[in-house]
């Protein structure tokens, strides 16, 4: 069996629940795989090379983890890097019927892909990327919901575009 899984996402940012689900990730795979979602049709708070960046940062205690973006489907992109196991966070019921369709369809173009779901702590089920730019563009304290490199990016990223 390949001993590689991939966590991929968009990571606006990364927050604590992608952070659990990638070391739950990393204690049974030897390697993971986070790819950085390029997503054109987002309209991203971080770029690219930011979001690779707070990734790296909030991963570098980790090991066996590499990083890397992609653009198109994500089957395409585990093929790429020798990778045959895709992990992905449930928060709550509402993410499961989205997940088992992709699950579904990344199964029906690739059939030697799996996906693994994987549940975060509870204390981070309802966190999302969306509410932690949303909290943080309101000027609420997030400092709960991110790992701190994430928390420090927010405040320069929010106090430099307010002057």
């Amino acid at each position: 069996m390949n001993q590689a899984a991939i966590c991929a996402g968009t990571y606006d940012p990364i927050t604590m629940g992608h952070l659990d689900v990638i070391e739950r990730a990393a204690r049974i795979f030897p390697r993971v795989v986070i790819g950085v979602a390029t997503n054109p049709g987002k309209n991203t708070l971080f770029n690219l090379e930011e979001r690779i960046e707070l990734v790296r940062q909030s991963t570098a205690h980790m090991s066996g983890i590499e990083i890397d973006s992609f653009n198109g489907l994500l089957v395409d992109f585990a093929e790429s890097k020798g990778v045959q196991m895709i992990v992905r966070g449930l928060r709550a019921f509402s993410d499961f019927e989205y997940e088992f369709q992709m699950a579904l369809t990344n199964r029906k173009l690739k059939p030697e892909t799996e996906t693994v779901f994987l549940m975060p702590k509870q204390d981070y089920s309802y966190v999302s990327s969306s509410n932690v730019r949303e909290v943080a563009m309101l000027g609420g304290d997030t400092s709960m919901f991110v790992p701190a490199p994430v928390q420090r990016a927010l405040e320069a990223k929010l106090n430099s575009s307010s002057h």
